[in-house]
């Protein structure tokens, strides 16, 4: 009977001492090296050899060194004899286009190009910019008018009638230059509607009104070229002249004897057809009032004058 004390007869290692004895350590924890190959910390400190990186003044990189010069390095190839050039190919025919000196078309705008149509001197003049404000001042001490900046108690009157203006100023517009005076037997007030731009106020529209006594019919009276706005409310009303309807428009809230007489009358007709279709008449606030795309000059408020008394005239003639 055998017990865990006895040899195993199998046991190959039977025999020999486990005491630590043929233990080695290895190589590269500093055992035994073999004398050619040098250990990794070795190659830092000394490289090889065959290392030519190691020496910084010797090494080169491939391609570096130029190529030794050649005494006759300057002289040109010698050209084969049989060696023929090209024939010089023929000339390119000019692009597709109009000829050189023709003017160039001009640009066509839009998805399908525009149309070409011919400026009309009048309303490019009608739409240029001319105000003149010391001009106009100069002009209304002349003829003993009144002048103030517009924030006066007796201007507050000119904020409700720009507010009822047919070209829909915004709510940044403001009256300033105002003007005030007589044309005849009328009493005006003239003034410009100026906007904030930048530290400045720039005039866009010029305002000649006449106030009115009593009851005022409401209507507008504009040429028919221009766009209109808030005419909700009015009628047309025609006056039967078709020189004159073809190019103005008389719309009112009722169609009375008072805008009757205004659209037929002839003085009214034969200015406002003598002019260049660029005044807007209408009532509000108490005024009879003209507005026009631009700033005060002296024959801007007289033309407005002018037409301004011819209205007056015409709705107070059933008076």
């Amino acid at each position: 009977m055998s017990s865990p004390r006895d040899p195993d007869p199998d046991d190959a290692f039977q025999g020999r001492r486990d005491d630590g004895s043929h233990w080695q350590e290895p190589a590269h924890l500093g055992g035994e090296q073999d004398g050619v190959e040098p250990n990794i910390a070795d190659r830092r400190k000394r490289p090889r050899d065959s290392d030519q990186t190691s020496d910084r003044e010797t090494w080169r990189p491939p391609g570096w060194d130029l190529p030794t010069a050649s005494p006759d390095r300057d002289r040109s190839p010698e050209v084969d004899p049989s060696w023929t050039p090209p024939a010089s190919p023929p000339p390119a025919s000019p692009p597709p286009g109009p000829p050189p000196g023709s003017a160039p078309d001009r640009p066509r705008g839009g998805l399908f190009g525009s149309r070409q149509t011919a400026r009309d001197p009048e309303m490019e003049r009608a739409f240029t910019y001319e105000g003149d404000p010391l001009g106009a001042q100069s002009w209304a001490l002349q003829h003993g008018w009144t002048i103030t900046d517009g924030s006066g108690p007796e201007d507050a009157v000119l904020t409700g009638l720009l507010e009822t203006a047919p070209v829909r100023p915004g709510k940044e517009a403001r009256p300033a230059g105002v003007l005030r005076g007589r044309a005849g037997a009328v009493e005006l007030v003239a003034f410009d509607v100026v906007y904030p731009v930048g530290r400045q106020w720039v005039a866009k529209y010029a305002i000649t009104a006449a106030p009115m006594l009593g009851a005022v019919p409401t209507f507008r009276l504009s040429p028919t070229r221009l766009w209109k706005h808030r005419t909700g409310g009015l009628l047309p009303v025609v006056s039967g002249n078709e020189a004159f309807d073809s190019r103005w428009q008389l719309l009112a809230a009722e169609d009375g004897p008072q805008v009757r007489r205004l659209v037929q009358d002839p003085a009214v007709q034969g200015l406002l057809l003598g002019t260049d279709d660029g005044d807007e008449f209408w009532t509000g606030a108490g005024h009879l009032a003209a507005v026009r795309l631009d700033g005060h000059r002296p024959q801007l408020i007289e033309h407005h004058s002018r037409l301004l008394t011819a209205i007056v005239g015409a709705l107070a003639a059933g008076y």
